[in-house]
């Protein structure tokens, strides 16, 4: 339990530095585009899906969130965009973003991007020319009652539809939902934000390390929306 307590004490004191860094990162690419843009993942196209959750499967290991082991259907949001918004014959890292319906407190938001998939691949950003060529995860673990979770997303039948899976850690993929782009292209993608520290999914917690690495970037994001829009 030490080693435990010792390591989070020792993330949450890394996580500190390295979050005021993307911070100064995400305020260097908003100055660069005169504050007209998101400063990451500044041009996206949004799709409404049907996304259906087919439940633990008998037998199977269940992840203990609800949302991830019981079947369902919700009406989504989809966001495709490049994180650099580099020019589109040039790679960049790919990212989807899902808002989901929650019960209570209107929705909640889940942001991937593109990885590897393999046991330490899916802890390390990839990049390629092709939206779909990649697998995508949400890179940093949440925290849940039965231990830390990843979600993973991969693009299947030509891009047509999108696999979500979850795993722990380390462990094994375990498909648990598919994302249907049945929705036309919105034009309304500057008026979507997204923001996964403000807006969890029910039983997807956020761990202190990584909202301590994540909040100062997505401050500077919040901050220059509300530049833009005076």
């Amino acid at each position: 339990m030490k080693s435990i307590a010792s390591a989070a004490s020792l993330s949450a004191a890394a996580s500190v530095p390295a979050g005021a860094a993307l911070a100064g990162a995400a305020a260097g690419l908003a100055a660069l585009r005169r504050f007209r843009a998101k400063p990451l993942h500044p041009r996206g196209v949004v799709v409404e899906a049907r996304l259906v959750r087919t439940g633990v499967p008998p037998g199977a290991r269940a992840s203990g969130v609800p949302w991830l082991d019981e079947p369902g259907e919700d009406r989504t949001l989809v966001r495709a965009s490049r994180a650099v918004g580099l020019p589109r014959s040039w790679p960049d890292v790919h990212g989807i973003a899902l808002r989901v319906p929650v019960e209570g407190r209107g929705y909640g938001d889940l942001l991937l991007a593109s990885t590897g998939w393999g046991a330490l691949g899916r802890f390390f950003l990839t990049v390629s020319r092709c939206p779909t060529a990649r697998p995508m995860t949400t890179l940093l673990p949440y925290r849940t009652a039965r231990g830390p979770v990843l979600v993973g997303a991969q693009h299947v039948d030509g891009g047509a539809r999108i696999q979500l899976s979850w795993t722990r850690a380390l462990g094994p993929w375990r498909p648990f939902a598919e994302i249907d782009l049945v929705g036309a292209a919105s034009d309304g993608d500057a008026a979507v934000r997204f923001d996964p520290v403000l807006r969890t999914v029910p039983g997807l917690e956020t761990y202190e390390w990584v909202r301590r690495l994540r909040e100062p970037a997505y401050a500077t994001a919040r901050f220059v929306a509300r530049f833009v829009a005076r």
